[in-house]
């Protein structure tokens, strides 16, 4: 644990930051995450719609930070902080730079025939969090995050 807090206390101010701000962001999503889906849906973003899959080289360097730092977090919150915490902290981190993304909730069924859930989170071609496993899941509700002052060439958005 030691050794932990002295690699905290040696990154750069602007790291530390970062991991603060997905700390933050995990404690919010988890937070969302006891409320009913009904009252929570409308935050998340336009439902049953997309944000663009184009690669925007000036993005890039944002996403993987914001990847790592939720990914890297989640492993030091005293709650529970699997896929539908870190994709909702994805969302909002991204959306603080500017950044549109989507979230995806799926579901399928485990070794035992139990129902169970997965969410994950795309922004452009990129997939910040839950893709490891996206791939087992069938897709059944979408969530699209977009920034209104965002141009994209090339894209319409109405």
């Amino acid at each position: 644990m030691l050794q932990k807090i002295k690699a905290f206390l040696l990154l750069d101010f602007r790291t530390k930051l970062m991991f603060l701000e997905a700390y933050l962001y995990l404690g919010w999503g988890r937070f969302l995450k006891v409320l009913p889906f009904s009252k929570v849906a409308p935050s998340l973003g336009e439902p049953m719609q997309e944000t663009s899959r184009k690669f925007l080289e000036h993005e890039k360097k944002a996403l993987a930070e914001v990847s790592k730092a939720i990914h890297i977090m989640s492993k030091y919150t005293f709650w529970e902080s699997q896929c539908l915490v870190k994709a909702i902290a994805g969302m909002k981190m991204l959306e603080r730079r500017g950044i549109e993304s989507t979230l995806y909730l799926g579901t399928a069924k485990n070794e035992q025939g139990l129902l169970i859930a997965h969410a994950w989170l795309r922004s452009g071609p990129y997939y910040v969090s839950g893709a490891e496993e996206m791939e087992k899941f069938t897709v059944v509700s979408i969530f699209a995050k977009k920034i209104s002052d965002r141009k994209i060439e090339g894209d319409h958005y109405g």
